[in-house]
């Protein structure tokens, strides 16, 4: 059997076992799945009309609110999801159950490619229940088809991305517990974004570190995808964090795993 062959059917088994593992504790995914279902809920119907007045000059709704929102929600349950990943990588490592998969003839890559592959398919799925929840309280896209798939591809771009990043920080933390903290920027960072207000609202210094973080240019993008805003440099910009962020991730994973054997 050759290498890549082999790569693929050790990645297709440790695919299948991440997400038997997912389906058997819930509780992580469902954890990490809450903040962003519980933040827009909060922000639409308890700080909706007073912060669509604000954005929108005075004489918006609510459900403009919704709209504006629901793109950056949808990045900040990316970033959410990814923590669990930290997590659940970390898991592994500290249980010895990655010394054990050592001693076996797989292929070493096929252990994180798992990890990545299930993490990302859990994130998808996370996204459609978020984005349903969003278009039962009032959000109306107004996308094409072709910009249906673009969104697709880049929440997808932005999820591989970020769980490569955290699956850099989990290998990294000495335990769960740390990786948990090591992967909170990822769920800070949307906050920092404008995913709630726009980055011409806020303070010089602050605005700043909004325009410059790569969670602002993604939610930008999706908004001009979904809601037929202008996207401008966004759009590169985003595919530039993504890849940027991807090969970080993947060179500081395949290190950290080659370097640690036994936690």
């Amino acid at each position: 059997m050759s290498t890549l062959s082999r790569t693929v059917r050790d990645s297709s088994t440790m695919l299948r076992r991440n997400l038997l593992h997912a389906r058997r504790y819930p509780s992580l995914t469902l954890n990490v799945l809450l903040t962003p279902i519980v933040l827009l809920l909060l922000f639409v119907y308890v700080f909706g009309d007073v912060m669509s007045a604000g954005i929108m000059g005075g004489g918006a709704d609510r459900a403009d609110y919704v709209a504006y929102l629901v793109p950056g929600i949808l990045l900040m349950t990316i970033g959410g999801h990814s923590v669990g990943t930290a997590v659940s990588i970390s898991v592994d490592m500290t249980q010895g159950i990655i010394a054990r998969f050592r001693t076996m003839a797989i292929s070493r890559s096929a252990v994180l490619i798992g990890h990545v592959v299930g993490s990302v398919a859990q994130t998808l799925a996370a996204l459609a229940l978020v984005l349903g929840i969003g278009i039962a309280i009032g959000f109306r896209p107004q996308a094409t088809v072709v910009e249906w798939c673009a969104a697709a591809g880049l929440l997808t771009l932005v999820a591989l991305a970020l769980t490569w990043v955290a699956v850099g920080l989990g290998l990294a933390a000495p335990t769960p517990e740390g990786a948990s903290n090591n992967g909170l920027p990822l769920m800070m960072l949307p906050l920092l974004s404008s995913a709630f207000v726009p980055v011409e609202a806020m303070p010089g210094w602050f605005r700043w570190f909004a325009e410059h973080q790569p969670f602002t240019p993604a939610i930008e993008t999706l908004r001009g995808l979904l809601l037929g805003s202008p996207i401008g440099h966004n759009g590169w910009l985003t595919v530039v964090w993504c890849l940027a962020l991807t090969v970080l991730g993947h060179r500081w994973s395949k290190a950290r795993f080659g370097r640690d054997p036994v936690r």
